[in-house]
């Protein structure tokens, strides 16, 4: 099975470095990525053409771009041909239609750092890793589609654009904007950043996040950002108002249990 790979980030840097070793072709805009590439003799280039006869193509663009790269497909892939996305957002880009059998898809996984440079082959393993098939999209593509992605390490969920693009506005979109607000607030006090340590440290992250990707959040998941900050408020008025050592309590050992040893999400 032949593999493509469009655009080599963190993401696609990382699903090329898992699934080395198979019959993989992987473009790129970045110079220097692409003579690293060739000197360790992957089939690779900055022409979206060499994608024209595989099996299986991931586009791992940033949110703004991918609706234009599918788009480009559209006249180079065969109608067989299974593409996934790897967007943080799903309704973005399962509005639009293509000959090709399109899967929207958004690994749970990365880090703060971005580029090739900052990709890793163990990004994936003990990851969720979201599905949200078309309407045109078989059983037996599906199976295809799952198959390579578990050999990255990744357990595969199924959810619809729309329940995704909620789930990830109050697990991952808000948590970002959260921690960008915290530290506009903290460059208002000199001593706070004197202070600054690890619990600081931690919760402004994703403060760092790649400014593309988190500007895409902000951008075309508003609305559901905006509702998830609703239930945050409920969450600390009622903190607040509340019997808040009782809430504290079991807060505590639920959020003890969601993740396993390794820092993945263990939540079934």
């Amino acid at each position: 099975m032949k593999i493509g790979i469009y655009s080599l980030g963190l993401i696609g840097g990382s699903l090329l470095k898992a699934l080395m070793g198979g019959d993989i072709r992987a473009v790129s805009q970045n110079e220097d990525t692409l003579k690293y590439l060739c000197q360790k003799g992957i089939n690779c280039s900055s022409d979206i053409n060499i994608l024209r006869e595989c099996d299986i193509v991931f586009v791992c663009s940033s949110i703004q771009h991918t609706p234009s790269v599918l788009k480009s497909l559209d006249s180079i892939l065969s109608a067989d041909t299974i593409v996934a996305d790897v967007c943080s957002l799903k309704s973005v880009v399962m509005k639009d239609s293509h000959p090709y059998k399109f899967v929207g898809s958004h690994p749970m996984a990365g880090t703060e750092n971005s580029g090739f440079s900052a990709s890793f082959k163990e990004l994936f393993q003990g990851a969720k890793w979201v599905l949200t098939p078309a309407d045109n999209v078989s059983q037996c593509d599906i199976d295809k589609l799952v198959n390579v992605i578990e050999k990255t390490g990744a357990k595969v969920i199924f959810m619809s654009a729309e329940e995704h693009d909620r789930a990830a506005a109050l697990i991952s979109h808000m948590p970002m904007l959260l921690s960008q607000a915290l530290m506009k607030s903290a460059l208002t006090n000199e001593c706070s950043l004197i202070l600054a340590a690890s619990g600081f440290r931690d919760m402004t992250r994703l403060a760092m996040s790649n400014e593309t990707m988190a500007c895409d959040m902000i951008k075309y998941n508003r609305y559901n950002i905006s509702e998830a900050l609703k239930l945050f408020n409920d969450a600390v008025n009622d903190l607040l108002d509340g019997d808040y050592k009782a809430q504290i309590s079991e807060l505590s050992k639920k959020r003890r249990f969601l993740y396993n040893s390794d820092g993945k999400n263990s939540y079934n």
